[in-house]
């Protein structure tokens, strides 16, 4: 019995709201590991936001690769999606584009919007990713077979 997960599912996965855990290569270090929000679909790719001058930004611009794990903590049915490919777009992120649709998606429109209003958003970059290789779990299948 595979715990894999199809395409269909995995991409569903990973569209969900988890916080992802985003690491990134580092040359003479180990890789570097944070949480982030992140937003996916299968034509877009994978994308989140991120200060130009954080560890992560910088990071991110040098190695142009990253891989994020996103999970689902619940027992017995733990999952996990695990994605890594290479940065294919760099750009300015946006207010109402890129940063308040993202706020919303995690913390709602009334905490989102507060949030937004709370940062100032100077400096942000909206990386995406485009996914090569996946490893997914889901300990759901189990109580299938």
């Amino acid at each position: 019995m595979s715990l894999k997960m199809t395409r269909e599912e995995r991409e569903a996965f990973l569209a969900d709201v988890h916080v992802g855990v985003l690491s990134i290569e580092q040359p003479g270090k180990p890789p570097l590991s944070a949480p982030v929000w992140y937003d996916y679909s299968p034509d877009r790719g994978l994308w989140f936001v991120t200060e130009a001058e954080s560890r992560k930004g910088r990071a991110l611009a040098a190695a142009q690769r990253c891989t994020l794990v996103a999970q689902s903590e619940e027992a017995p049915v733990y999952k996990y999606v695990s994605v890594s490919g290479p940065v294919v777009d760099v750009r300015q992120a946006e207010l109402e584009s890129h940063r308040r649709p993202m706020a919303h998606r995690y913390l709602g429109k009334e905490l989102g919007d507060l949030y937004v209003k709370s940062t100032s958003g100077e400096g942000n970059l909206l990386f995406t990713v485009r996914p090569e290789r996946w490893l997914t779990v889901d300990y759901a299948k189990m109580a299938l077979a």
